[in-house]
């Protein structure tokens, strides 16, 4: 039961509603994508009466068209730093992404909750699929998106990633030095646990054979099976990570109809090519600020400060490669929170986990 629970788990952690309004999106002179936009608000968090909002689609250089929540700041005026948020995988920006942007719109920010590629009411087919490349381009078409704003300064853009995303926020900010401050939080490695398991407990040959071959048959099977929604109904045996899901994703707490780990999960083979994949490379050669915070008693913690110590010390213990030290250190943050798990850094849980003066206060630094 255990194994089966923590397969399901592992797939939904690589991982409608009606709608009211048909945006089109032209990507080039011969397609044209229509999102359908929910206008109501359906977020799991009550809108905040110190922001102004909307719905906004941009495009990637991939052609597809991403569909994401503006939140502006009421009252601000002149060029205004932005931040640029997604997260946890297989989530939508109706939930914690879509909380971080609005309570760091609060504190000042333009900021832009987004739908990743194939994903909530994005575009792309097919549906609940990924790609380290494509999720890593989604975060920098938002950058694009927001450099050309009339209120935002187009060299004082910042991202967050949450969970899954927060290890492609990592590999984003790598790759484009246009992001100024980086947080990573309660962050997966999704290529390192797509590959190797939990804890590293199946990273070997024979356990990654046994995978692909199970996947190259699905492939033919069925290739749009879904799996990996959270677990429902919760086993009385199940891990306490696994419960602490459930509370999220299943309850009134985050639960919502977009969301594949709060219902149907994710594509089977949709995260092939993470598994296959190890995209945190150049982490150590990010010259920008970066902040990894991680739960104390998250069972991902691992994940965080392993990234964290590869980026600064260029090794680290999961991480087969060996680089060189980061030449920038000094911008480097780790932030363990005490009591904290996993999930209470979606929402901030029953304590208030997620430290928004910290956040506030980082990107204000950073993002001058």
């Amino acid at each position: 039961m255990k194994k089966t629970i923590l397969f399901a788990v592992l797939v939904g952690s690589l991982l409608t509603a009606c709608t009211n309004k048909e945006v089109k999106q032209t990507t080039d002179k011969n397609m044209a994508q229509t999102l359908n936009l929910t206008q109501e608000w359906d977020k799991v968090f009550p809108l905040s009466e110190k922001v102004n909002h909307k719905k906004v689609t941009f495009e990637t250089q991939y052609g597809i068209t991403l569909a994401a929540d503006l939140y502006e700041p009421k009252n601000a005026d002149g060029k205004l730093p932005a931040i640029a948020v997604s997260g946890p995988f297989g989530a939508t920006k109706e939930q914690s992404s879509g909380l971080y942007a609005m309570r760091m719109a609060e504190r000042g920010f333009v900021t832009l909750a987004f739908d990743p590629s194939y994903t909530g009411e994005s575009g792309g087919e097919p549906r609940r699929t990924a790609s380290p490349d494509i999720n890593t381009e989604d975060f920098m078409a938002a950058v694009d998106f927001l450099s050309q704003l009339d209120n935002v300064g187009a060299e004082k853009i910042g991202i967050i990633g949450i969970c899954g995303w927060g290890g492609i926020a990592l590999n984003a900010a790598a790759a484009d030095p246009r992001i100024k401050a980086t947080v990573a939080s309660t962050m997966y490695d999704m290529t390192r646990v797509g590959g190797n398991g939990y804890y590293d407990s199946e990273d070997k040959e024979e356990s990654r054979h046994a995978a692909r071959e199970a996947l190259a048959k699905q492939r033919l099977a069925n290739p749009k099976t879904m799996a990996g929604g959270v677990v429902d109904p919760l086993p009385d045996d199940a891990p306490q990570f696994v419960k602490d899901y459930y509370d999220y994703y299943k309850t009134p707490r985050g639960y919502h109809a977009r969301s594949g780990n709060s219902n149907d999960g994710w594509r089977v083979i949709g995260t092939q090519a993470y598994s296959n994949s190890r995209f945190l490379y150049y982490i150590n050669e990010i010259r920008s600020a970066v902040l990894v915070m991680h739960g104390e008693k998250a069972h991902s913690r691992y994940f965080g400060e392993a990234a964290y110590k590869y980026m600064v010390e260029g090794q680290a213990e999961g991480y087969n490669f060996v680089g060189k030290p980061n030449p920038v250190p000094e911008n480097k943050q780790l932030l363990i929170i005490p009591g904290a798990s996993h999930c209470d850094l979606y929402d901030g849980g029953q304590g208030d986990f997620i430290p928004w003066n910290k956040l506030e206060d980082f990107f204000k630094t950073n993002l001058q």
